[in-house]
């Protein structure tokens, strides 16, 4: 699309916070009329609409959405936050094995600014399925370079944690 309309849907992302619970409705509609722009198979429409409902507590109803758009063909950096997000709602819809399916591939991708994210979502999914000491190592993981001290400890216990002869 062209750059008038991701800068116009960067505004309405920016007033977000202007819509309080109630007026969630009110919310998604600047998006869907945003989305009306975009021709019929654009990937970058599901994937607003999707942000839109999960971003006003629906992960139910994004989820299908995220998926629609990855389906027909979301890529580079809004294709990985759509796997982000897709994998956020479903472990909050009780799906997080298939978070965890499409998140593990991402751990290996190229990276990105993502890249902390992408680990503490799959670690979110892994806790939800009884897979605390692969998150924590996960989280442990993205946090030590982080940090100004203590990196290389941090490093080491994350990896530790699911290999304890590492």
């Amino acid at each position: 699309m062209n750059e008038n309309w991701e800068q116009r849907v960067t505004a309405a992302w920016a007033t977000f916070d202007d819509y309080p619970e109630e007026r969630a409705a009110e919310f998604r509609a600047v998006i869907d009329a945003l989305v009306a722009e975009l021709p019929a198979d654009s990937p970058l429409g599901p994937f607003e609409q999707a942000c839109a409902w999960d971003s006003t507590g629906h992960s139910d109803k994004a989820a299908p959405l995220y998926r629609e758009a990855l389906a027909r063909g979301l890529s580079g950096y809004k294709g990985r936050r759509a796997k982000i997000q897709l994998s956020s709602s479903l472990r909050n819809i009780g799906q997080a094995e298939e978070g965890v399916k499409l998140l593990t591939p991402e751990l290996d991708g190229p990276s990105d600014e993502l890249d902390d994210a992408v680990r503490a979502c799959l670690a979110l999914c892994l806790s939800s399925l009884g897979r605390d000491r692969e998150g924590l190592s996960l989280v442990l993981g993205a946090l030590a370079p982080h940090l100004p001290r203590y990196q290389r400890s941090m490093a080491n216990y994350a990896r530790a944690l699911v290999d304890p002869d590492d």
